[in-house]
């Protein structure tokens, strides 16, 4: 147990710094719109269902391996806590339609990355 949880902190700490480096690249649309958020979550989703499918293919995969890169890398890359504070801001500046817009496209969209992934692996 402590050991899988070494894999999940350092897979983590990557994938948290990564969040915080994209937070740098210039994505800030005039209306408020979260880009940058949305977009690490794609990219998150993405590569969940990437490593998913590599995994489906592979049984020998080592579950540690796993563990190091989907809970923690992307547990750590992805931001649904900060999505939902970043919905709220938006209904509480006045722009539910903006939020709901978001909120739409990143189920949807973070799915779609999912499925896309998986599909290329196959």
């Amino acid at each position: 147990m402590f050991v899988n949880c070494v894999f999940v902190g350092l897979g983590g700490m990557l994938g948290a710094a990564g969040r915080y480096l994209m937070g740098f690249l210039p994505l800030h649309p005039q209306n408020g719109f979260p880009l940058s958020t949305l977009l690490i979550n794609l990219l998150g989703a993405f590569a969940i269902g990437l490593i998913a499918a590599c995994a489906a293919r592979r049984p020998e995969t080592d579950p540690r391996l796993l563990l190091f890169l989907k809970t923690g890398v992307c547990g750590g890359f992805t931001t649904f806590s900060t999505f939902s504070l970043e919905a709220q801001g938006l209904i509480q500046a006045g722009k539910p339609d903006l939020a709901a817009l978001y909120a739409l496209v990143s189920a949807a969209a973070c799915i779609a990355a999912v499925a896309l992934a998986q599909l290329l692996v196959r």
